[in-house]
């Protein structure tokens, strides 16, 4: 599916900006750089979910990998630490591709032998698979090839870094083909199912590890790591197998699994339909968001540091599920969801640590309503939505005409009103101590379009459900909603929409959030307005990349995401080029301009650069953010579950 040569492969620059991931399903995952070398704390060959989908924990940051030719001796590994690189494998690496999962070739010219390395996670547990072996039908190799893997061993949350410390224990066990320990108690046991010839005991430190984007980000970017013993396989008789895990396996079990696994990838494609390139890259790379939660399932905002946020999961629920044809896990993940409703809430965050669930969130509930429509609309299955989601919904209705957590109700004039002093409530919540960059407290305009769509929404159901007393109940609320919103959010200077109404003060900043007032089924404004705001939106949001969070036009622009925690937080709604409103951009274009060069034209350039991109930062996948500033380039997390969803879900309606 795709493939990087050595011209891209043996550049320290170009290789080590592009990171590969694995997932297994569960929360836990793999993931590095093409070159080898950890640019971030969150690279691992496995980060154990101890409580899936949560409770992660690095456990094994990387092999040191070593090969021996007769009397010579060759590096696959790299490692960054103060003032080097050492040592500088990527020079070997001949081609890097996904097939379906990461393979590297490597090339020892001067001996005529070439590697193939391949990585993948088990999907449903916290395992990973690598395997190496010498590629056959080449020239013959008459001396013995040996591989030392030295395993490096960080064994920390998964947000941490690991220092030297004498409470590290690194003693282990071992039998003929499996190697165990448990280097902290309060983490679960890793074992080293193998077929190496012999295994030994080393106990080393090293030192000062150096993440070049954790420093770029202003955080503290060095680690030790500890390396208890070295296993030792004969590449000239057989491949070399490493199967990781927080089990004991039979390593002679890494050829089902991975006979499973690329069925299964292959399968995903097979059952969405995926007929292009971007469409299977797109497939592929959504499943990597879905992971297992209760009974149900649920969504990984992103990798590698997001764990599962309402408002991410059902705004990327038509995306990664319906338009994938995985119509059970999208009713999985709104039945999971659904037990969590509180106050007439679902939850913004279900943090690492496994605490109560974080409600700070005034949209995240209107999207839930949203997703339900969504599954209705694709799946006819009404029985579902009759019996165990619109009871919730009417509650969630009832709970935001009453009032509920953060201030969040209906006011007189039918409009929401959001937000307390101190809160971020939309998507637009970048927070740095106690300054909110993006407070939006009033009534936000995505807002009042979630709630009439909701209301809308509501009174389809109710009338489905032969409910016509609720139905019109419905019906008159949403219409009250239209007609203020239609009174009080049009900038007639601007000719488009105020970003939040507050009283009598009104917010003309150029926002994307107006466009979900277009895109969403149920719009409350008229042709010609719509129209208008897709134009204002295009001219001064619209990058191939997304949609910028504020128009270059405004004061307060930021053109780069770069920089200390608090110069990235206050960029990050200031001009940050976005991926997921994308999806909604479109949209718009489909009602304004239903036919004709002008939406084709967009749909080229907005297919072909996304494309474009899943060979650039994470490979396969698509970033969350991208600098407002040309050349654009992708910042934040390398795969996020919103930014894929959305253009899947566009990509997968085109012929």
């Amino acid at each position: 599916m795709l493939k990087f040569g050595a011209n891209i492969c043996t550049d320290p620059e170009q290789s080590s900006s592009r990171e590969w991931l694995e997932t297994n399903g569960v929360g836990g995952f793999a993931t590095s750089t093409v070159s080898g070398i950890n640019t971030r704390r969150y690279h691992s060959l496995l980060t154990a979910a101890a409580r899936p989908p949560l409770g992660r924990i690095r456990l094994l940051s990387k092999f040191e990998e070593i090969v021996r030719i007769g009397s010579e001796e060759y590096s696959l590994s790299a490692n960054r630490f103060p003032g080097t690189v050492h040592p500088v494998g990527f020079r070997l690496i001949e081609a890097f591709g996904l097939d379906p999962f990461p393979v590297w070739t490597y090339a020892i010219e001067e001996t005529g032998v070439e590697i193939r390395k391949k990585i993948f996670a088990v999907h449903g547990e916290n395992t990973v698979v690598c395997r190496w072996e010498v590629i056959p039908g080449l020239r013959t190799v008459e001396d013995e090839v040996e591989l030392e893997l030295r395993p490096l061993l960080a064994y920390v949350e998964y947000h941490s870094l690991r220092k030297r410390s004498d409470d590290v224990d690194m003693s282990f066990f071992a039998t003929e083909n499996c190697v165990w320990m448990r280097p902290v108690d309060s983490a679960p046991e890793i074992f080293f199912n193998h077929n190496a010839r012999s295994v030994s005991k080393t106990g080393d430190w090293y030192l000062d590890f150096e993440y070049a984007i954790e420093e770029e980000r202003g955080f503290d970017f060095r680690e030790d790591l500890f390396q208890p013993f070295s296993m030792h396989f004969d590449l000239h008789s057989g491949p070399a197998v490493a199967v990781v895990s927080t089990r004991q396996i039979n390593y002679t079990d890494a050829g089902e699994f991975e006979e499973a696994e690329t069925a299964r990838r292959e399968g995903l494609c097979e059952i969405a339909g995926a007929d292009t390139e971007l469409k299977r890259r797109l497939v592929v790379a959504a499943d990597q968001f879905i992971v297992e939660r209760g009974e149900g399932h649920t969504v990984i905002a992103g990798y590698p540091w997001f764990s599962d946020w309402g408002r991410d999961t059902m705004i990327s629920l038509p995306g990664l599920t319906l338009a994938t044809k995985r119509e059970g896990i999208a009713k999985g993940i709104l039945r999971e969801f659904s037990k969590y409703v509180s106050q007439g809430m679902i939850p913004n965050r279900f943090p690492d640590e496994g605490e109560t669930p974080e409600y700070n969130t005034a949209d995240a509930t209107l999207w839930f309503i949203e997703a339900g429509r969504a599954y209705a609309e694709h799946t006819g299955d009404l029985e579902f939505v009759k019996k165990e989601l619109f009871p919730e919904f009417r509650k969630i209705v009832k709970m935001h005409v009453e009032g509920t957590r953060f201030g969040i109700r209906a006011d007189e004039d039918g409009l929401l009103h959001t937000g307390t002093e101190g809160s971020q409530l939309t998507w637009m919540d970048a927070k740095y101590g106690d300054e909110v960059f993006t407070p939006r407290i009033g009534k936000p305009v995505e807002i009042q379009a979630l709630w009439y769509n909701a209301l809308r929404t509501m009174e389809e159901f109710a009338s489905k459900f032969k409910s016509k007393k609720k139905a019109r109940k419905y019906g008159k609320m949403a219409e009250a909603a239209r007609a203020s919103f239609n009174r009080k959010f049009w900038n007639e200077e601007a000719k488009c929409l105020y970003d939040v109404i507050e009283g009598d003060r009104a917010d003309a900043s150029i926002r994307p959030n107006q466009i979900f007032a277009v895109s969403l089924p149920h719009s409350m404004l008229s042709a010609s307005r719509a129209k208008k705001v897709v134009q204002k939106v295009e001219q001064e949001l619209f990058t191939p990349y997304g949609l910028r969070s504020l128009s270059p036009e405004d004061p307060a622009y930021r053109a780069i995401y770069i920089g200390s925690p608090y110069e990235r937080d206050s960029a990050y709604h200031q001009g940050t080029v976005w991926a997921w409103p994308m999806g909604a951009f479109i949209d718009s274009l489909k009602k304004v301009y239903p036919k004709g060069r002008k939406l084709n034209q967009h749909l080229d350039l907005i297919f072909e650069s996304f494309l474009k991109h899943t060979e650039e930062a994470g490979v396969g996948q698509i970033s969350e953010i991208f600098d407002g500033g040309a050349p654009h380039r992708p910042r934040g997390c390398f795969a996020q579950a919103w930014s894929v969803a959305e253009i899947l879900r566009v990509v997968m309606e085109e012929d």
